[in-house]
């Protein structure tokens, strides 16, 4: 398992402004039943985080707003191994920072060895989806937080043991009552803080951002800017259908889920029903949701089930027209017709959506 990216400390990360991650885990996990509670609201001054250029404004639920303090306990939570039931992998370790927030392997390693069943996404920007994981199974950053923490296959522990071993260590007392008002430590607390973290975790002010929000027609080279007009254009690439781009901001998901024919089997069969888990409609049968295109070059390898080890290969499988299977998205057909340049030109855009924290707090 690769070492996790180290912060010196919460309150210098944070001081930056939150140029760190969050926690988005394993995606192999089983489905996530109710949302866990949010605990009494923070104790801290509220705050409000300016986004990096090509972002709208951060959404932040009332019952868990942003505050140094809980932001801060976030902060450790997600680097810390306690968190593991053998002390061996944090967060960090599947959504590394170094590696765009996942972990470059197409399924991550949880404890003991035990192997997911689909890759890590990235957190990059995660507080802008409308529901969490592959298949949507959580209804927002709170109830995904402990989700990996619970898992046999990823952390592996119990509620009843963290929340233990996080009591029994005395550094942790003092970050939950400057969060929370009191030294308490519960899994809803836990799972608060994460997400409190994660909502910092945002990338903007791309090249592409800087020609498209900030006027500068000078930001994106020649190829990258044939290959944004062929990722708009309905008759060539039509990517933005799903990969949105709007007026103000850029998301590039659609925060829906789609079937690519991505994980056929030899007999053409799916191997992972996905959004079908959750909802048990026929219709989602093999469906994912759509992940951002937002610093893409990070997080090698594609797909939910990280089979696609660079983009190049990503640009052919959809110039294929994915593969066909019953509950093939309508959108999805070949692009045969995209030239050799063409496709280069859609790497060189894709390229240019690499973007860059850090943003400072607001009063």
């Amino acid at each position: 398992m690769r070492t996790p990216h180290t912060w010196t400390s919460a309150s210098s990360a944070l001081a930056s402004a939150a140029l760190v991650p969050v926690t988005l885990f394993l995606a192999g996990c089983a489905r996530q039943t109710a949302p866990p509670p949010v605990p009494a609201k923070p104790a801290g001054a509220v705050i409000t985080l300016n986004v990096p250029l090509g972002l709208p404004p951060l959404p932040v639920p009332g019952n868990n707003p942003l505050t140094r303090e809980t932001m801060a306990l976030g902060n450790k939570l997600y680097f810390s191994t306690a968190l593991s039931k053998d002390g061996s992998i944090s967060c960090a370790s599947c959504h590394n920072p170094s590696l765009g927030f996942s972990d470059g392997q197409p399924v991550s390693t949880g404890v003991g060895g035990k192997k997911g069943g689909r890759n890590a996404p990235t957190v990059i920007n995660a507080a802008y989806n409308s529901l969490q994981f592959w298949d949507g199974r959580a209804a927002n950053l709170e109830a995904q937080a402990s989700g990996p923490i619970l898992n046999p296959v990823e952390m592996a522990h119990t509620a009843e043991g963290v929340v233990a071993k996080l009591s029994g260590d005395p550094e942790w007392k003092p970050l939950f009552a400057a969060a929370y008002g009191s030294p308490e430590v519960t899994m809803d607390r836990i799972a608060a803080a994460i997400a409190a973290f994660e909502r910092t975790v945002l990338r903007g002010n791309s090249k592409f951002d800087r020609y498209q929000y900030g006027g500068d027609r000078n930001a994106l080279s020649a190829a990258a800017l044939r290959g944004l007009e062929i990722f708009k254009d309905k008759a060539k690439g039509n990517c933005a259908v799903c990969h949105t781009i709007e007026e103000k901001y850029a998301l590039f998901t659609d925060n829906l889920f789609h079937n690519l024919g991505v994980g056929l089997n030899a007999e053409g069969e799916l191997t992972d029903s996905g959004r079908h888990q959750v909802t048990e409609r026929e219709g989602d049968q093999g469906a994912f949701r759509t992940p951002t295109l937002r610093n893409i070059t990070e997080t090698a390898p594609y797909m939910h089930d990280g089979s696609l080890k660079t983009l190049k290969e990503v640009i052919d499988f959809y110039v294929g027209g994915g593969n066909a299977n019953p509950h093939r998205d309508k959108e999805i057909k070949s692009l045969s017709h995209l030239t050799q340049r063409d496709r280069t030109d859609l790497v060189a855009f894709l390229e240019s959506l690499t973007g860059e924290g850090p943003h400072k707090e607001q009063k």
